[in-house]
Formats: structure tokens, sequence, C-alpha cells
């Protein structure tokens, strides 16, 4: 009878303290699963008078959105078009814990420049090490409770690979001890420990429309194979993480390359769509030793640079006209289309509710809806923000153009 009291108390205990501890970090492009989902939690129905400013810091420009480990944030910048830079903050208290910056700025296309020439790519941290790929396509991994620089990997210098016209793009992928990145001339498979190129694939062309892809990969599993899911400039393809094999490829019709999403999974299925292309859903098989790909439907809804995220049988999407917009994942139907909004939204869900950060700095609270697009608040977060919204427990994590800012809600 004493152990089954001194079981149940320690029961008890345990669960108190798992609700107490950290949930599942923000700690890559997209959020734990590169998905932009949570696990279900709830979340207020409201914004204002709900969630308050805990923190600001000004900052020098970045459209890199924050990630988060270990009651950690890391932020970068692009200072004085010259050198790059990372922090880490303390996130409850935003006290710097370490600093570091090195040389690394680049000009992109005069036709690109109102779209800024600072660091864009999102980092990504596992354990004791942090990624960060800077504009000139250096990869460079720093230690997470220090700063101190491991090693870092210079694409063009190491693989000859072309300096990305609008300079890197890709968030990096950690699996493991390994990870991937789309460099300016191919998906490269890196060493976690030593910065070492395991492998090179999806070669790409010199050419500015061709070279530097915009999207960044995700892991999948398709046909019962598990597999890196990529966006080339050109196709949809699914690699072997082991080998770098392309296992299947998928052209995908854009305008002047900009094939930029983060696909979408659902089951054997992924969903695409391009500027200047339009919305499609292929399912993947495997027959014998045979890959093949299926369009299951297509229409006529274009996205652009705003991934978006799936919701039951609901995928939820900005649009390149700047409309957002709700399809249905079995047949493409258009369920609904709002009126416009900015030009980029980052967004995330616990399944119930979405967060949209609109590139204006409005945050938007919404209800998925199969019939029209429900707001139930709106709040002014940021003067103009690209950066990929970050949710970490009840801190809502915004990057500024200019400042990292952490709300919390009740």
């Amino acid at each position: 009878m004493r152990f089954t009291m001194f079981f149940n108390a320690t029961l008890a205990v345990f669960a108190t303290t798992a609700g107490l501890a950290y949930g599942a970090d923000w700690n890559q492009w997209r959020g734990p699963n590169r998905d932009s989902q949570l696990a279900e939690k709830e979340w207020p129905d409201a914004l204002n008078g709900r969630m308050k400013l805990v923190w600001e810091k000004p900052h020098a420009p970045s459209y890199s959105g924050p990630i988060s480990q270990d009651g950690m944030v890391f932020t970068t910048e692009t200072i004085d078009k010259t050198n790059e830079k990372v922090t880490a903050y303390d996130l409850k208290s935003g006290k710097v814990v370490w600093e570091k910056e090195w040389p690394g700025a680049m000009a992109v296309p005069f036709f690109a420049a109102s779209n800024g020439d600072w660091i864009r790519s999102t980092p990504a941290v596992s354990g004791d090490k942090l990624l960060v790929l800077g504009m000139r396509d250096v990869l460079v991994c720093l230690d997470t409770k220090t700063g101190k620089e491991n090693w870092r990997l210079d694409f063009p210098s190491k693989t000859g690979s072309p300096l990305p016209a609008f300079g890197a793009v890709c968030s990096p992928l950690i699996d493991g001890d390994t990870a991937y990145v789309q460099s300016g001339g191919a998906l490269v498979k890196v060493s976690m420990e030593d910065g070492e190129v395991l492998w090179s694939s999806l070669e790409d062309t010199k050419g500015m429309m061709s070279s530097g892809s915009f999207s960044s990969p995700v892991i999948a599993t398709l046909a019962g194979e598990r597999q890196l899911v990529v966006q080339t400039r050109q196709a949809l393809c699914g690699v072997d993480m082991k080998t770098g094999n392309v296992l299947w490829q998928q052209p995908i019709q854009s305008f002047r390359g900009m094939n930029i999403l983060t696909p979408v999974i659902k089951g054997d299925r992924i969903f695409n769509t391009a500027h200047s292309g339009k919305a499609q859903l292929f399912e993947i098989s495997k027959e014998g030793d045979q890959w093949s790909v299926e369009e299951i439907w297509s229409q006529k809804s274009q996205g652009y640079m705003s991934s978006p995220v799936l919701i039951g049988d609901t995928i939820y999407l900005h649009q390149k006209n700047q409309r957002a917009t709700a399809l249905g994942t079995e047949d493409g139907e258009i369920r609904w289309t709002s009126s416009p909004f900015g030009k980029y939204w980052s967004m995330a869900t616990n399944g119930q509710k979405i967060l949209a950060l609109d590139n204006s700095g409005e945050l938007l609270l919404v209800t998925p809806s199969s019939v029209a697009l429900e707001i139930d608040d709106r709040m002014k977060v940021a003067d103009d923000s690209w950066a990929h919204i970050a949710i970490q427990d009840d801190m809502v994590i915004i990057r500024d153009l200019n400042a990292l800012k952490v709300y919390q809600w009740k």
C-alpha cells in the first residue's frame, strides 16, 4: 500500500514537472517539423489584451526567422552591408548570451534590390551546434552555449559552385549527425562533426535563373521510404538520404525559376504551387524499384513566397495576388478567397488556430474555416517583417526588419 501511494505521488510530481517543461523547440525553418505545426495546445482567443511585449532589442536588417532551443533564442543580421552577425539571447529576459560576427555581405541584382540585400536563410540548431548559412553561401557551425566557431564551409571555394546571384536562401536541415543544404550549385549533405561534404546531388547550371535554390528541403516518408523532398528552381524531387541518388523528379512550371515554397506533405501526397505556375497535388508511389509521380489535381491558384499550412483536409495559402485562400486537399476546390493583404505571410498553427504574420507587421489570429477567412483578432507587432514567425511555449517571437521582439500571451 505504501508503495502504491509513493508510486502515485511520484506520477503526480512527474506530471506537474512535465507540464512546466519547455515544449517542442522552434529550432529551424518553420518549426520542429518544418511544417509550421505545433502539438495541440490551447491558444488564446484574442491578441489585444492577451499578448504583451516582454522585451525588444534593436538589430540591423535580416530576413532570417528567429529560432529557439533550451530557453535561448538566436537571430541574425547584416551590418552596414559588410558583416553578418549572430546573437544568442536568453528567451525570457532578453539578456545577451553571446555574439559572433564575420565578413559576409553581398549585393543582389538591381531588379531585386527593393527586397533588400541582407541575410535570408533561417538557421538551424540541434544539441550544441547552430548552423548559419550566410548570403555568400558560407555555412558556419557555432557552439550554442558560447558562440565559438566549430567549422565553416565556403561552398564556392570548397566545391567550385557559383555564388548565388540573389544570395543564399535555403534554410539548413539537420538530421542527426548530418545536415542538408541547397547551396548555389547543388544539394549537399554535410557532416555536423567537421563540415565535410559527404555527397552532392541535383547539380545546378550556372545561370542566374537556374542556380541557387529558393526553397528549403523537408524529410518525408513516401511510399514507405524516408527521403528528402527538395525543390530546385525547376523541379520537385525525392532524394535518397544516404546516397544522394534522385529517386523521382517532377518538373514545376514557374516564372524565372521562382519555385520557392516549402512543399506540404500529406501521406504519400505533396502539394506545391509556384509563381506564375499552378497549384498541384502529386502522389508518389513505388513498384519494385520504379518510382512514379501522378498528378492528382491541378488548378489556377498561384503561390509565391509564403509557404502554406495544412489542417485536416484543407490547405491555407497566401498567394502571389496577396489574397489568402483555402483549398480542399481531395480535389483542389477553392473553398474561399479573401481580399488582399500584404505581399507575404508566415504562418503557424496548433490545429485549432492559425497565427499569420503579414509582412506589414500585422499579426492575425485566424480560426480555420471551409467557408470564409475568419479573423478573430489582429494586432500590430512590427513595422516590416519578412522573417518567419516563431513560437516557443507561450512566447511569440517576431523578427522585425530592425529589431527582435518577444511577446508573451496569457
